[in-house]
């Protein structure tokens, strides 16, 4: 819906339009997760130029990436919200779940929280080593680059870590 009176043509051109491009970007970059962007750019530019034929607007860059902003937060929260099923085929689904139980899933926070325990008792480089390979996924060169240290210290660092976890685990019963 383009303008049509020639003041309201020319002050979307001027005010509106050049911002367009940057808009679209913005809502890509920012919220990845929107399902059409550029509908909603289009949406955001229409609001803010009929706006602008009933109130003086100061900004209407400003005007125009808030009103996109809280355009795209609502089409969020829009998907966030619960859909309620009939009875009828809410009786179709199975009761049981197929996840761990309660037992399960306690035991399964004990061993993390042994296992944490294990990583903390190691020194602080052998502990920055190991975390930095084994949780955060990091190569030996790129952990060597990062903490300034030689590759093969890496190596020894994480070999070292393993074995005195290993140790750790097993005083604890964990294999």
């Amino acid at each position: 819906m383009i303008p049509t009176d020639p003041d309201s043509a020319r002050w979307y051109a001027e005010e509106l339009q050049p911002h367009a491009a940057d808009l679209r970007t913005w809502l890509k970059n920012r919220f990845p997760a929107l399902n059409d962007p550029d509908n909603l750019a289009e949406d955001a530019l229409i609001r803010v130029w009929q706006a602008h034929g009933t109130t003086t607007i100061e900004s209407p860059r400003a005007l125009l990436f808030t009103l996109a902003r809280n355009l795209a937060l609502d089409e969020l929260r829009r998907r966030q919200i619960v859909s309620f099923e009939s009875v009828a085929e809410m009786s179709a689904l199975p009761v049981y779940a197929d996840g761990p139980t309660a037992a399960e899933a306690a035991a399964t926070n004990q061993e993390l929280e042994i296992l944490t325990k294990a990583i903390q008792s190691l020194p602080e480089r052998c502990r920055q080593v190991l975390t930095l390979r084994k949780i955060y996924g990091l190569s030996q060169k790129e952990i060597a680059a990062q903490l300034g240290i030689a590759e093969h210290t890496v190596e020894a660092q994480v070999g070292m870590g393993m074995r005195r976890c290993a140790v750790f685990l097993a005083k604890h019963g964990l294999p």
